[in-house]
């Protein structure tokens, strides 16, 4: 086999493995027997974003393997078996060659930084908090992989919208925004992961693919054919529903100074637990460490997260006898 023919084989095989780990995703969260689907959809989206960055890569015969340079040769990194290491999806987004969009980037980014939290450990509850950007993952890759290679490699034409068997009150939206139930891990990295974000990239649907559905009532039998119905964002009545109905993002996280937390521990009970014993507490926890997101130093004062202070409650709830008269 020529040079030029085993390039175009290793590439398209790399297009088809990218393809059917993405529909396998999007097939397992949309799976009503799968408990396992957040999770599930995760590693097999990342491992599809890879092997279609591995493809584009090597389409454009640039190297993605990591290697060193010695007297102008490269030296490739190996595992112990021999094999080559290729760069993991992170990499492959970092590269200056790289020619997706920051939005996307920081859809994947989250993605990849969830992964890490969540891998060592089992979660639950986490679907209807992220299905957005799950969402927005689905539909990125199938923009991308028909910008960098061709339309045909779409995969729209694979995947319809899933049934659905309930529907969302406010109460449940309100959960959601609040990640109620979510392990403290989980929620206190999303929390910090969007709070890095500036409004307008939250709000990007290539981050978070949110969507509207309103019960739809019809005139004539025949206009009822679809459940689901697309307007232009930009016609009269998609203004007019982005009017009235408007998605909400905290862009501030409610914040305590060390006295009000003392003064709520206080407040519910625990009426001898002082400054001293949140300062001891803090510290023994050594929760102002660097990549902790219990809190934000601005200027010269520290503020505590919503997290820190669910952490105090449990404290003085453990240990209320040394706090309750």
């Amino acid at each position: 086999m020529s040079k030029l023919k085993r390039v175009w084989s290793i590439k398209e095989e790399l297009l088809t493995k990218s393809r059917e780990a993405m529909l396998n995703a999007v097939q397992t969260f949309n799976n009503p027997n799968i408990k396992f689907k957040s999770e599930s959809f995760i590693v097999l989206s990342v491992i599809a974003w890879t092997y279609l960055l591995h493809a584009y890569y090597r389409d454009r015969k640039l190297e993605y393997r990591y290697h060193k340079i010695n007297n102008n040769r490269k030296r490739f990194d190996k595992t112990k078996r021999g094999a080559f290491k290729f760069w993991e999806l992170e990499r492959c987004l970092d590269d200056n060659n790289c020619t997706i969009n920051d939005i996307t980037k920081a859809n994947l980014k989250f993605l990849i930084g969830l992964r890490h939290e969540i891998e060592h450990q089992m979660t639950s509850k986490i679907d209807d908090y992220l299905s957005a950007r799950f969402q927005a993952c689905c539909v990125n890759y199938n923009t991308e992989i028909k910008e960098l290679f061709d339309p045909t490699y779409g995969i729209d034409k694979h995947l319809s919208f899933s049934l659905q068997f309930s529907s969302i009150c406010e109460d449940h939206v309100r959960q959601l925004r609040t990640f109620e139930d979510l392990p403290p891990n989980i929620a206190s990295y999303i929390n910090a992961f969007d709070n890095d974000l500036s409004d307008t990239d939250f709000n990007d649907i290539r981050y978070s693919y949110r969507v509207l559905f309103l019960p739809k009532t019809v005139n004539n039998k025949g206009q009822a054919d679809r459940v689901i119905e697309f307007i232009k964002a930009d016609s009269p009545e998609a203004k007019k529903l982005n009017t009235e109905y408007v998605f909400l993002k905290d862009s501030e996280k409610k914040k305590y100074l060390p006295h009000q937390i003392c003064n709520e521990m206080q407040t519910r009970g625990f009426v001898k637990f002082k400054i001293h014993h949140h300062t001891v507490l803090w510290k023994d926890k050594n929760a102002k460490a660097k990549g902790k997101t219990y809190g934000v130093q601005i200027d010269k004062m520290w503020y505590w997260y919503q997290t820190w202070f669910d952490i105090v409650v449990q404290h003085c709830a453990e240990h209320a006898y040394l706090y309750v008269m």
